[in-house]
């Protein structure tokens, strides 16, 4: 044929590429002594930790800049006060924008990422302990409680017995309550059999959907924020307390004008990241409250005056947990409740 010479050149170069490689292998294996493979390790190592330091680094200065940046963003600078300035100093409306109103139009940074105010003027807290209202909604009750015209009420599920402590626990949680801002006739704790503070005890969903329902209605409220079905710390009556609620959106028992929203589950690493989460909540979340170190004092001192549950752990708790400066919700509609209840099914 007249393409055998071409056959027999690409075996006599194929045989040569073969004899090449092996030639090649057997000098590596002659040098892949155990002392060489473990001075190669060690190299690749320190270098993969290097960038990796380097990463957490620029990571953590990101974080602290957005922060600093954010409340330098919300300040309390009106739009009054700024005008009244101008005509003070005899400026026009032809002058130029500082750097922060320029920025403030165009990243858009807030503290408070929350639905208007019109439609959260009577915000109800769904719990299922004393302490809950501190230890994971903290950052959005104190939030909530600044903001004008808007009146917030906690329902806890339970009396918090679970150590026999009843009593003593009602008194913290109205201690707490206080810290943060919400009157004690704003509070509403259920004292009821069927419903202990004992993660080993299945709580009824229809029965607790039956008191979120009554309180929702005698008090008008216009948003509930409770847990998600993870129930940030995966306790069964956190989850219990998000499955009830979910039951009434699901019947559409709700009030029409009532919106759902549920409080964000993150996993154990950002749950613990403290001020440096805020990064991954403002890419990842729609709706957020983010405290100032000052203002996370405030739902620090609430979270102390549950001295009862005052643990070591605790204490770790209240300075490198997220939930002590950060909150992230989600509204919930219809189609979400049909979804998790088909995973919770299944």
């Amino acid at each position: 044929m007249r393409f055998n010479w071409l056959s027999e050149y690409l075996a006599k170069l194929d045989t040569r590429v073969i004899q090449d490689w092996r030639h090649q292998l057997a000098e590596q294996l002659q040098k892949a002594t155990p002392q060489a493979i473990y001075c190669r390790i060690k190299t690749t190592s320190a270098e993969a930790l290097e960038h990796i330091l380097i990463a957490c680094a620029v990571y953590l200065i990101v974080c602290l800049g957005l922060y600093k940046l954010t409340f330098w963003l919300t300040s309390p600078t009106t739009r009054s006060v700024r005008d009244r300035n101008r005509n003070r100093d005899g400026l026009g409306q032809g002058d130029g924008c500082t750097l922060k109103q320029f920025l403030q139009s165009g990243l858009r940074l807030r503290s408070v990422h929350l639905p208007k105010s019109g439609q959260m003027g009577r915000v109800l807290f769904v719990t299922a302990h004393p302490d809950d209202e501190c230890m994971f909604f903290g950052p959005l009750i104190y939030s909530l409680t600044q903001r004008d015209g808007c009146q917030v009420y906690i329902l806890c599920l339970s009396n918090g017995n679970y150590e026999q402590l009843a009593q003593l626990r009602r008194e913290e949680l109205w201690r707490a309550c206080m810290k943060l801002g919400i009157p004690e006739e704003n509070i509403v704790l259920v004292n009821a059999t069927n419903l202990p503070d004992d993660p080993n005890v299945e709580w009824r969903p229809d029965a607790v959907a039956s008191l979120i329902l009554h309180t929702v209605e005698s008090l008008d409220i216009q948003a509930i924020f409770t847990f998600d079905r993870d129930g940030v710390s995966s306790h069964p009556n956190h989850c219990a307390v998000y499955y009830a609620a979910a039951s009434l959106c699901l019947a559409n028992l709700l009030p029409k004008d009532c919106k759902f929203y549920t409080l964000d589950t993150i996993n154990v690493v950002r749950k613990y990241l403290s001020i440096f989460d805020l990064l991954c909540t403002c890419l990842m979340s729609t709706h957020w409250s983010i405290l100032s170190w000052q203002e996370a004092g405030i739902v620090r001192k609430a979270m102390l005056e549950h001295q009862s549950q005052m643990k070591w752990f605790r204490w770790l708790y209240i300075y490198t947990s997220r939930y002590m400066f950060i909150n992230s919700m989600r509204q919930i509609n219809l189609s979400d409740v049909e979804l998790e209840m088909q995973i919770h099914d299944n």
